[in-house]
């Protein structure tokens, strides 16, 4: 039995990330668990902040994903990403009226970040999953975005200049 695909992404440009979080932090994922929440089992992993660049206050964050296995049971969804102890990213988060905080736009909201030539750079992988513009609700191909943590850090702190984000 194959996985259906099932995901469709509005596709995010990077001032629709900035604008649309409720928080954005560099981070360091440090650990995970699984567990229920209704019918959904949710992976929760704990990120402490190394950085906060807007919202949030505090050393740590549970970001949640959709998926993983509880109690013996595994659900999949399309999409999300999963982490490593370890792994360093710069996420875009938004935290809705159930409490919970998740990645903006799944994969769009994270930045990976690695180290080239003595520069930190944050990549964003082109996403695999069926996403359309936000304009004319056409499907539209995702690109890689790469560019250095500096560059990125500008930009987010331009667009918040502005007083264009909530």
């Amino acid at each position: 039995m194959a996985p259906l695909q099932g995901t469709t992404l509005q596709r995010l440009s990077l001032d629709d990330l900035v604008s649309k979080s409720t928080a954005i932090v560099r981070g360091t994922v440090t650990g995970s668990y699984a567990a229920f929440r209704g019918p959904v089992i949710y992976t929760h992993y704990a990120v402490q902040v190394n950085e906060q660049l807007k919202g949030l206050s505090g050393s740590t964050v549970d970001v949640v994903v959709p998926g993983g296995t509880a109690n013996n049971l595994r659900q999949m969804f399309s999409g999300t990403p999963q982490f490593q102890t370890g792994d360093e990213f710069v996420f875009f988060l938004w935290t809705g009226p159930s409490g919970l905080t998740q990645i903006m736009g799944l994969t769009q909201g994270l930045f990976q970040l690695s180290t080239s030539a003595s520069t930190v750079m944050a990549t964003r992988a082109a996403s695999a999953e069926l996403m359309l513009d936000p304009g004319n609700g056409r499907p539209v191909k995702d690109q890689t975005l790469v560019l250095s943590l500096s560059d990125l850090k500008a930009r987010i702190a331009n667009r918040l200049a502005r007083g264009e984000a909530r």
